[in-house]
């Protein structure tokens, strides 16, 4: 027995180095593997990280956090609420019955119909969208893991229909994220928007996601020109004047002639952005940027700025006024068919004379008088910062269709369309000493710490000479030809126009009776704080703008004058010759 246990000692001693020397050539080779692994090519060694990766973190998209809009007082237009999207796996659910009657009660909705949807053999199914922070609240009190609670990026606008065009709305896009459809959010859904976070989320339990880079990608806030209570006036008075004039509708501008700022942009009919879905799609467009029309007698301001400034008339300058008047091969006659004698600039202003705003035109000529259309703007865009400005429509010499017919109508605002904006910013141009700056709705982005202005593109179109005398001349218009755009207590400075319907006979044909009637004015005349341009479509208590755009104009100057703090005549004068500093520009 000690023999047998003897010999297998022996056999093991003698066994042993060879297996200590396996082993250590066994290690040896796992070392050489190691070290061989290290130097796996970058490709190899990304493909066992993403595999490591993938058994331990989850990749996600984070959407932004989107800008608000505020008006310039910090009034907030447009912020982001807080809205869940409610479903529910239907392979987790053990008791459906309860489940469709729990979510029933708080969702207000019919049990039997959620009970057959969450008895289907699929991997998931929407309950709700979208739903309130209260209500996914008391879901997620339910503590069932069978329902999915996800939170939405959802849009409110506090303000429902006031300012809608202005604003605009967002809709969904394809990767579940909003953008900007129209108005301000489309213009600036860039900066509004901001940047999705890519996010990786570890499965780890208590291992939470990293976060701190998400305000870095919230979307810029925007501070705009637009004045809450004077947009919610001049919208108020449009309605009370579509009525008051038996209108369609009608579209107010009012600018700070001093910076472009855009003040209010009211249009009647309009809509809530928050329920965009319910209006038809023509009915979205912003008027005062879209709607292109005839403007009437409102553009012989601009005729006889250009006749100054180019020297074809001067102040003194006259015509004689006759019935025998004929460009084109079309006859020309006044609104009333009269024919008023010898006439000078003044009187063709106060009276409104087609003749008069023709013969101006052709004293001026072709080239110069078109020069002197683009250099205000007409035919081309503002750029203001909406999406869907329209240009208008101006022929010009050496265009397929333009006549010399063309060249007399469109000194009285014939034959040529234009915007409500392109009007109220080439009027502003003359109230302004002769600058014309880019109009605009955004004042500043705020972007963290840093706030970034807006800077409007100014051009001199005409003399500050030039620009006070047609000023002068406007006030007469007022003064003697519009007196119920008269405002007690201030000089105003305007032109009315009444522009036809037209329809396919030509200048001289159109719905009878039907016309856009319009007027265009700023105040004081002599520190002009304030343009108002104002057009009532179709208005049938009268057709002429004197006798219904003109006495709407009085009382929106009234409401204005209140709103931005603008003293009488009087008062202003009085203080400064005290040395007193008055409607300083902001």
């Amino acid at each position: 027995m000690q023999g047998t246990q003897d010999q297998q000692l022996n056999t093991i001693k003698s066994r042993l180095p060879i297996v200590t020397g396996g082993l250590v050539i066994a290690s040896v080779f796992m070392l050489l593997a190691l070290a061989r692994l290290q130097q796996l090519s970058p490709a190899v060694r990304q493909e066992f990280e993403l595999l490591s990766d993938n058994n331990t973190r989850a990749f996600s998209r984070l959407p932004a956090v989107r800008g608000v809009i505020y008006d310039r007082d910090g009034v907030p237009l447009a912020y982001n609420v807080l809205q869940y999207e409610i479903g529910v796996s239907p392979n987790l659910v053990t008791e459906p019955e309860r489940i469709a009657q729990e979510l029933g009660i708080i969702l207000n909705l019919d049990e039997f119909e959620i009970y057959n949807r969450i008895i289907q053999p699929v991997s998931w199914v929407q309950i709700a969208r979208p739903v309130s922070a209260d209500l996914g609240q008391e879901i997620l009190d339910l503590n069932e893991i069978s329902i999915t609670i996800d939170r939405l990026s959802s849009r409110a606008y506090p303000q429902d229909s006031l300012a809608g065009p202005i604003i605009g709305f967002v809709i969904e896009s394809n990767d579940n994220n909003t953008r900007g459809a129209i108005g301000v959010e489309a213009n600036y859904n860039v900066e509004l928007a901001g940047r999705p976070l890519d996010q990786t989320i570890s499965t780890i339990p208590f291992d939470l996601p990293d976060t701190s880079d998400a305000s870095s990608q919230r979307g810029r806030d925007i501070v705009l020109t637009i004045d809450r209570d004077i947009q919610y006036w001049m919208e108020y008075e449009l309605a009370l004047g579509i009525d008051r004039y038996q209108a369609d509708g009608g579209v107010i501008v009012v600018l700070d002639p001093r910076n472009g700022e855009v003040l209010a942009m009211a249009q009647n009919p309009t809509f809530d952005p928050n329920n965009f879905a319910d209006q038809d799609e023509g009915d979205l467009r912003n008027q005062g940027i879209s709607y292109v029309i005839e403007p009437g007698s409102v553009m012989k301001v601009i005729t006889v700025a250009i006749g100054l400034e180019t020297g074809a008339i001067t102040p003194d300058w006259t015509y004689n006024d006759t019935d025998l008047m004929e460009v084109g091969g079309i006859p020309i006659v006044n609104w009333d068919r009269r024919a008023y004698g010898l006439v000078d600039v003044r009187t063709l202003l106060i009276n409104s004379l087609n003749r008069g705003a023709a013969s101006v035109a052709l004293a001026t000529e072709p080239e110069p008088f078109y020069a002197g259309m683009q250099d205000f703007g007409f035919g081309s865009l503002t750029r203001i910062d909406l999406i869907g400005e329209e240009a208008g429509i101006m022929r010009v010499p050496g265009d397929p269709n333009w006549n010399e017919a063309d060249f007399a109508a469109n000194s009285y605002g014939q034959a040529i369309s234009v915007t409500p904006i392109q009007m109220a910013a080439a009027i502003a141009g003359i109230a302004n000493d002769g600058l014309i700056y880019q109009p605009h709705l955004m004042q500043y982005i705020v972007d963290g710490d840093e706030i970034r202005p807006a800077r409007p593109v100014v051009n001199r179109v005409i003399s500050s000479e030039t620009a006070n005398i047609v000023t002068d001349m406007m006030v007469d218009v007022i003064n003697e030809g519009a007196p119920l755009a008269q405002v007690p207590g201030y000089t105003i400075a305007g032109k009315t126009g009444t522009a036809q319907i037209p329809n396919t006979l030509g200048y001289e044909g159109g719905f009878p009776g039907q016309t856009r009637a319009s007027f265009v004015g700023f105040f004081p005349a002599d520190d002009p704080q304030v343009v108002v341009y104002i057009m009532l479509d179709r208005p049938r208590t009268s057709e002429f703008g004197s006798q219904t755009a003109a006495p709407l104009f009085s009382t929106v100057a009234q409401r204005l004058a209140l709103q931005l703090g603008i003293p009488t005549d009087e008062i202003r004068l009085r203080l400064q010759a005290e040395g007193g500093a008055v409607n300083e520009n902001p």
